[in-house]
């Protein structure tokens, strides 16, 4: 399988997590499954690549130093994609703002490194360009941003349920030239610890 190291990966991950204590820098855990390149922005790009993905997401306590902007919780995340297409990692900041009722909204601004397509590597007009462009989403920079919002709801324990979607794009910061940008939307079970 394709995916066999990086699922061990997240296995690894979840593990890790699992062992988190109340006084460990470890504030919560998510994982879960995302529908891959859904394109809601631009979706003349939906039919690109293949799979769900498979997302483990570990948030960290936030700093005393953070403070002075909501005191967000810095993340590491990793999505592994099972198919093959595109997979990414990085780390962001995630802001949990509470609603009422056991509901939070959660937005969140990260970075990210993946390995998908960034340009077309065959010459301009030949079948094999041809091909590759709609076959693969061409990200055009292999760091991205990942702008990001969770609609979450507690269920007792420390435990919760959440809607999830991200967007990845360098938006001609980070990069220049092609920008097809991605997005992804999923559901994830989330863990917080001391709770």
């Amino acid at each position: 399988m394709k995916w066999s190291g990086p699922g061990l990966l997240l296995l690894g991950a979840m593990a890790v997590a699992s062992e988190a204590r109340a006084e460990g820098p470890v504030d919560s855990a998510h994982f879960g499954i995302m529908a891959h390149n859904i394109q809601v922005i631009d979706p003349k790009n939906a039919n690109k690549e293949d799979g769900p993905a498979l997302e483990f997401q570990l948030n960290f306590k936030s700093p005393g130093f953070l403070r002075w902007a909501g005191a967000p919780t810095p993340y590491a995340v990793a999505s592994i994609n099972v198919a093959g297409d595109t997979s990414f990692g990085g780390v962001g900041l995630e802001w949990r703002v509470p609603v009422g009722g056991g509901w939070s909204v959660e937005p969140g601004l990260g970075y990210v490194i993946h390995d998908g397509a960034l340009e077309v590597p065959f010459p301009f007009g030949s079948q094999e360009a041809v091909d590759f462009s709609a076959e693969n989403v061409l990200l055009g920079s292999r760091d991205l941003f990942r702008t990001s919002i969770g609609v979450s709801r507690a269920f007792g324990g420390g435990w919760s349920g959440q809607v999830f979607f991200s967007h990845l794009s360098h938006g001609q910061i980070l990069g220049d030239g092609r920008n097809q940008g991605m997005d992804q939307l999923g559901v994830r079970i989330g863990r917080r610890f001391g709770r």
